[in-house]
């Protein structure tokens, strides 16, 4: 939603639709409560209408979930679930699931720090087109980790990454 737009009358049609079950509408809905857009921010009941959604198997919703988990907002704390919930989503092939499960791995977070599989769900990830994934893929080649030291493997991820405007990418290829 842009800016000028009525956020109070999106909750209330997402809200109609949520209640009847729509998936995609209650990822939407808990959006608008973890965000605080034209409703009071509430992060418990973003992550109500997130788990209603990631349940029936909607990915942006399992990744939110899993995001939720992680920042321990709205509900306790805890990487493991937040593990389960981004592979559910990495596993339809969801970008940011897949990037999110890629850090997990790589800071041992939720679960046992495996390089090699974090570099296996960055490419997946990166391979769409996802900068952060495409960035984090890159510092691994470029510190050869789960993969080997490839300087040029390095840049050529970097350079998407900042070609789409990712400030940590265009800070790397200065110094690379």
């Amino acid at each position: 939603l842009g800016v000028n737009q009525d956020y109070a009358e999106a909750v209330k049609w997402w809200s109609k639709s949520a209640e009847q079950g729509n998936a995609k509408a209650q990822n939407n809905l808990g959006n608008m409560y973890r965000n605080g857009y034209g409703v009071e921010q509430d992060y418990a009941k973003a992550v109500e209408w997130f788990r209603k959604s990631a349940e029936q198997g909607y990915a942006n919703a399992q990744c939110n979930l899993g995001n939720a988990y992680y920042d321990g907002k709205g509900i306790e704390q805890d990487y493991a679930k937040a593990v389960e919930w981004y592979r559910k989503a990495a596993e339809q092939g969801n970008s940011y699931g897949q990037c999110n499960l890629g850090f997990m791995y790589e800071m041992g977070y939720g679960i046992e720090q495996d390089y090699a599989k974090a570099v296996e769900w960055y490419r997946k990830s990166a391979e769409q087109g996802n900068a952060i994934a495409q960035c984090n893929l890159a510092f691994m080649y470029e510190n050869g980790r789960g993969t080997t030291l490839d300087y040029n493997q390095a840049r050529a991820w970097y350079q998407k990454a900042a070609e789409q405007g990712n400030e940590r990418a265009k800070e790397a290829l200065r110094n690379l």
